[in-house]
């Protein structure tokens, strides 16, 4: 167990402090799409203020390094017209603060893949995929956040996410799908390299969605969701095993053509379970709360926005 000594609450001050001014002073200069890796640390260090005001204890998700099975993202969007990024950080109650600004250009940016390895319930890394094919990862480390690369090639995949650790490793690993459907996973490691890929199976390009952060089905291993170009969506239950990281699927849902963006950013609404985010083709928001049952995994959905067609929500 980790215990908190005045003298550490004292350095987090100091951190925020540091950190708040790191940030007012990269904002001013990482504003343009030829300098990506000045714009993730700026997203980078925005997140890493709002995680030091963050009350550690308030809900079921934050809490010491180790002891949170759940984490939760911001969410990223980026203005269509402008390429400029924002955050929705969430409000611990099923839904986001007021967008903050971070003021930089995320145009060049196809994703930005959050994890919490550590696992105290807040992002500590995140791999970014560029449009030229480059993966860099971020992480903060003495109140100094740093960039590096790790590999190209990554735009021969349509879609790449986190859905958590897949069994290989304690941190968190990386599933994708090429252009001709092919699933594949990458072991994730603590400086952000991964492994070589290893193939799973075709036929991935018959989803037009694929989301998943943590246990969905309430048996404390990693799963995804997948909605079909009918509109049916798919629970694919986590086995923990690397090699065969997924059972075989399960219809839970019907009528998910009416959204345009499913993702999910964890545990939204503060019980514990990982949850799933989803965007209309009108540009609503609702939550769809995670139950923790595989046979109904998600809840009736709620809606907690409007207006987010503006955006490509990464």
């Amino acid at each position: 167990m980790t215990v908190i000594t005045p003298g550490r609450t004292f350095k987090r001050l100091v951190a925020t402090a540091l950190i708040a001014a790191a940030l007012a002073a990269t904002a001013g200069t990482a504003t343009a799409a030829e300098d990506p890796a000045g714009a993730e640390r700026a997203r980078a260090e925005a997140e890493a203020q709002y995680r030091a005001k963050a009350p550690r204890a308030a809900a079921p998700r934050a809490g010491e390094p180790g002891t949170v099975l759940t984490p939760t993202f911001s969410m990223n969007a980026v203005d269509k017209k402008t390429g400029n990024l924002y955050l929705y950080f969430p409000d611990r109650m099923g839904g986001f603060k007021e967008r903050y600004d971070v003021g930089v250009s995320f145009e060049s940016f196809t994703a930005s893949i959050e994890v919490d390895n550590d696992k105290d319930g807040y992002g500590d890394g995140t791999w970014s995929i560029l449009e030229d094919g480059r993966m860099t990862y971020t992480w903060s480390q003495d109140l100094d956040v740093h960039t590096k690369d790790i590999g190209t090639g990554w735009n021969t995949y349509t879609k790449v996410l986190s859905p958590g650790h897949l069994g290989a490793s304690p941190e968190a690993d990386l599933v994708a799908v090429d252009k001709s459907g092919v699933l594949w996973t990458y072991t994730g490691y603590p400086d952000g390299r991964v492994s070589p890929r290893v193939r799973i199976g075709g036929g991935w390009n018959q989803y037009t969605e694929i989301a998943g952060q943590g246990d969905l089905s309430g048996d404390g291993e990693a799963d995804i969701v997948a909605r079909d170009k009918a509109g049916d969506l798919w629970l694919y239950k986590g086995t923990g095993d690397y090699r065969a990281p997924f059972e075989v699927r399960a219809k839970v849902g019907a009528g998910w053509n009416t959204h345009n963006r499913v993702l999910s950013v964890g545990d939204l609404d503060a019980d514990g379970r990982t949850d799933l985010v989803a965007r209309t083709t009108t540009g609503d928001l609702y939550r769809y709360s995670g139950t923790g049952d595989a046979v109904a995994p998600l809840g009736k959905p709620v809606k907690i926005g409007w207006g987010y067609n503006i955006y490509r929500l990464l």
